[in-house]
């Protein structure tokens, strides 16, 4: 079904054919970014001036949804513009399409909800092109070819009917063995090494926290999988923050280097890591700019809100749009490329406390590291909080913790909250995770 990667051939997969029969012109889009890609500073400056007022005036002008939603006929000023969120976006979609667009001539999506409420979304067909121009591009500079390399993808599936069948679909046309992550006993993760020895992957794609989990049981059966699987090159991680200490472990347990990867359903690649594990922006379909909570734009070097925009979607208005993530943006002096500094998990994952004190949520992840690494057999978990003062935290492990595993655990939630909260630890078969097999650490029902 795949033809095997020559030297100076490049094959055409059965997911890049799919896409020029329902008239996605790939190839043009490659070219387009090809010449995007040759652009000196100068011009690439010049287009991104040129590129985002084009692309708001289009919407302004054939938009009536994005037009009610500035209230603007024209603008002057970039930061005129209103910042957009989710849920502005979260109605019929047909509702917020441009003139000239339907469902049936663009491409449809829907949001994991991973975060929240999915909605859905669209794209028009030259816009979906470029953005799978843009992952070929990225991926070629890793090593990986995505018309012809196997692919091991720790992702979810729907557990039944079309949709289930649907994903099946495109793992075919796209060569790619996709793994249950919903089940994480040893059982299971014994068929994945097997499936590993006997198949010839290319590299992982998927989840951190199942790639993590499954690393530690590589760890446990002290196994190092390249060696299994001498095929693999590297292991591209999405959609779950990845932190140094567990890339190192990953990276240890598989052999091979651990890529980062940031984007979004509904704007495609956002950045990917280079060789300097540097996040470096898709500039070329997309601004990124990193706003306060008025939506003005802060220096780099600065933490905020990550607000996207697209380009080239003339379907949907994502135009300054709040992906609900937060980071810093900065430039490599050397190379004059953009570059995301820290990507620090979302805006709304705040953690309140009766003190009157707000916490990132990602002060959790390292409760949950220390937690881990006083109390070897845990595996992972999860912190629910349910009131101001108190907190449920779910875990998975071998067996129970232990009275002094316990009060490790409540101190590292004192230390890096506050004292006086009640905490409650509650072993279980599994954790919760979201529709598409996303683990979310943190969960506030406040």
């Amino acid at each position: 079904m795949f033809v095997t990667c020559l030297t100076n051939f490049k094959p055409l997969n059965l997911f890049d054919l799919s896409l020029r029969l329902s008239d996605y012109p790939i190839s043009a889009a490659r070219q387009e970014l090809q010449r995007l890609q040759g652009q000196n500073a100068k011009e690439h400056k010049n287009y991104i001036a040129e590129k985002k007022l084009e692309i708001a005036h289009y919407h302004l002008k054939n938009n009536r949804f994005y037009a009610d939603f500035t209230g603007l006929q024209h603008i002057e000023s970039w930061e005129e513009l209103p910042i957009l969120i989710k849920s502005d976006l979260q109605q019929p979609l047909e509702s917020t399409l441009s003139q000239d667009f339907l469902k049936k001539n663009v491409y449809l999506g829907k949001t994991s909800g991973s975060s929240g409420t999915p909605f859905y979304f669209a794209k028009d067909k030259w816009c979906h092109a470029l953005s799978w121009a843009s992952f070929y591009a990225h991926y070629e500079l890793r090593g990986i070819d995505l018309s012809c390399d196997r692919q091991a993808r720790f992702y979810g599936i729907p557990l039944r009917g079309k949709n289930r069948l649907k994903e099946r679909f495109k793992d075919m046309l796209s060569n790619r063995h996709r793994f249950d992550i919903f089940d994480s006993g040893s059982a299971n993760f014994e068929n994945f090494l097997k499936t590993f020895k006997n198949t010839s992957f290319t590299y992982i794609n998927g989840y951190t926290s199942s790639i993590l989990l499954f690393s530690k049981f590589l760890k446990d059966k002290n196994v190092v999988l390249k060696h299994v699987c001498p095929t693999l090159k590297s292991c591209i991680v999405t959609s779950e923050m990845l932190f140094e200490t567990d890339r190192q472990f990953i990276q240890g347990q598989l052999g091979v280097p651990v890529i980062n990867e940031y984007g979004a359903s509904e704007t495609g690649l956002i950045a990917f890591e280079n060789d300097q594990k540097q996040l470096l922006i898709d500039e070329k379909l997309l601004i990124l700019e990193i706003v306060d909570d008025a939506g003005k734009i802060l220096p780099h070097g600065e933490k905020g809100r990550i607000v996207i925009t697209s380009l080239y979607n003339k379907a949907q208005a994502f135009v300054r749009y709040a992906i609900g993530d937060l980071g810093i943006l900065n430039r490599d002096l050397k190379t004059g490329k953009l570059f995301l500094q820290e990507l620090s998990g979302r805006s709304n994952d705040n953690v309140q406390l009766p003190s009157g004190k707000t916490v990132p949520g990602l002060a959790l992840y390292y409760v949950t590291k220390t937690a881990m690494e006083n109390t070897a057999n845990m595996k992972e978990l999860v912190v629910t909080q349910t009131a101001l003062d108190y907190f449920e935290i779910q875990y998975v492990s071998d067996r129970p913790l232990n009275k002094k595993e316990e009060t490790a655990v409540n101190k590292a939630m004192l230390d890096y909250l506050e004292p006086g909260l009640n905490v409650a630890i509650k072993r279980v078969a599994a954790l919760q995770r979201s529709a598409s097999g996303k683990l979310k650490q943190f969960n506030s029902l406040l």
